[in-house]
């Protein structure tokens, strides 16, 4: 029997009782709809293979590679493999794999000219502690901008790139790393549910256009103070075969970066895109 259930008073939720590798096109249909209204969604106790996790995940929209090269499945570069190669060769930590996602607050794609709409993690091995992950509403954030802050960015454009002001780019190839900005409202309505939401990105935010760099730099700090409301956000302590999937056009995420080195959090990733759906 499916039993849907909130995680979060305002985001996530979890859809148990399915096997999405026997899903048909009605069977799809409510995880899809609990997704869009909870934008995170965790469906527990799956065992997939490599394709059928692909499989699954294109029924959400077209996956794509990711720009780090270096972490790409050596056999399927739509997969991101996470958490693997963390050591050096000298021994050390490789902290950029063992941290990664962990800098702050973000949505992932904010530097690509189409946004990602989607990543969604496969949980292959989890550690004995730590490791979760947490995810904050955009809906939320907005919701809770004093009116002269949502009237001073109201039709605002952000410029954005990868590895923003900081210029994090060591996860990308050398060749990769000349990053061409991009422009995206700062508060943007969700195409399918229509709500607004703050989109909004400290880690790759370079300004915001129309003021100028000192009122910029103003905004972007306050925005990066507003950007989680305590209210409505979720944590997800990861189990062995579970999905999640978090839509990056209304939901902020980071993981948590503190997991004993020496065990295993590793995942299968994938970055989705607007556009047809692929539904059997």
């Amino acid at each position: 029997m499916v039993e849907v259930r909130r995680l979060g008073p305002q985001i996530g939720v979890e859809v148990r009782g399915v096997d999405v590798t026997t899903l048909d096109d009605a069977g799809f249909a409510p995880l899809y709809r609990a997704w869009l209204d909870g934008n995170v969604l965790v469906v527990p106790d799956q065992e997939l293979t490599i394709d059928e996790f692909l499989r699954y995940s294109r029924r959400f929209g077209i996956v794509v590679p990711h720009p780090s090269k270096s972490t790409r499945h050596p056999d399927y570069p739509e997969i991101t493999f996470l958490g693997v190669n963390k050591f050096k060769a000298d021994g050390s930590l490789d902290m950029a794999i063992y941290r990664r996602g962990a800098e702050g607050w973000h949505t992932d794609g904010a530097y690509d000219e189409e946004p990602f709409k989607a990543t969604q993690l496969y949980a292959l091995a989890v550690p004995s502690t730590g490791g979760d992950t947490h995810f904050a509403s955009m809906y939320a954030a907005y919701d809770a901008l004093p009116p002269r802050l949502k009237e001073r960015l109201d039709g605002r454009l952000g410029v954005f790139t990868y590895g923003g002001r900081r210029k994090a780019t060591q996860l990308l190839n050398e060749e990769d790393r000349n990053w061409t900005p991009v422009r995206h409202p700062i508060t943007r309505t969700h195409p399918e549910t229509k709500r607004k939401g703050l989109y909004f990105d400290p880690g790759k935010i370079l300004r915001i256009e129309g003021v100028d760099e000192s009122e910029s730099d103003a905004l972007i700090d306050e925005l990066t103070e507003r950007m989680i409301h305590p209210d409505a956000q979720y944590r997800h302590k990861w189990r062995k075969g579970d999905i999640v999937i978090w839509d990056n056009r209304c939901s902020y995420h980071k993981a948590a970066g503190d997991y004993p080195p020496e065990e295993d959090r590793i995942h299968w990733r994938v970055s989705i895109k607007e556009g047809e759906r692929n539904i059997p």
